[in-house]
């Protein structure tokens, strides 16, 4: 004789509720690890003469600056073998960016490099609007770079901090803090 049981399906109400409250539960938890570890990002404001590389380029004079930053090493190099600056025409034959002619260049404001004695190379803008015109005093191991972003400039005869600052160049700077990777500018 065969028995038949008849199990009726659990209600599903009760495992739900079970689950959300878990979720709850995790949520809560997060939310107050988050809360406690929090960090306040102070960011520091630069002077009025000062551009932060980060916030205050385009995405062209951004390429360019990095470029600058770059190509100081084999400047360098050069300089040490020649016992001279090498021009910008030998660093546009070696193929160092921004000196180059390139589409990138170009795209870039088509600078027209020169080297200022005694020790600065001043890349003229052709196209203000896409980027400014950058002066790259080059003295020890880190670069000294400026922007002016005025149309029809000439090169400055004064190459002082001062002089610089006067003719309405700006220093670029890199500030370097956690919270600028984080700023979202709408």
């Amino acid at each position: 004789m065969s028995t038949t049981h008849v199990v009726r399906p659990a209600g599903a109400g009760h495992e739900t509720l079970y689950v959300l409250l878990l979720c709850l539960i995790i949520l809560m938890v997060a939310g107050t690890v988050v809360a406690l570890h929090g960090e306040t990002q102070e960011v520091t404001a630069v002077p009025s003469h000062q551009l932060d590389a980060r916030r205050d380029l385009s995405a062209a004079e951004q390429g360019i600056y990095a470029d600058l930053r770059v190509t100081l090493d084999e400047i360098q190099l050069l300089q040490q073998e020649q016992s001279a600056l090498p021009t910008p025409a030998q660093l546009a034959e070696e193929g160092f960016a921004p000196f180059a002619q390139d589409a990138s260049s170009v795209s870039r404001g088509n600078h027209r490099w020169q080297l200022l004695a005694p020790s600065a190379y001043l890349g003229l803008s052709q196209a203000p609007a896409t980027s400014g015109s950058l002066l790259m005093r080059v003295h020890g191991g880190e670069p000294d770079i400026w922007l002016n972003r005025q149309a029809n400039l000439a090169a400055p005869s004064d190459l002082t901090d001062q002089a610089l600052i006067a003719a309405g160049w700006q220093q670029v700077v890199a500030q370097f803090d956690a919270g600028v990777t984080r700023q979202h500018r709408h």
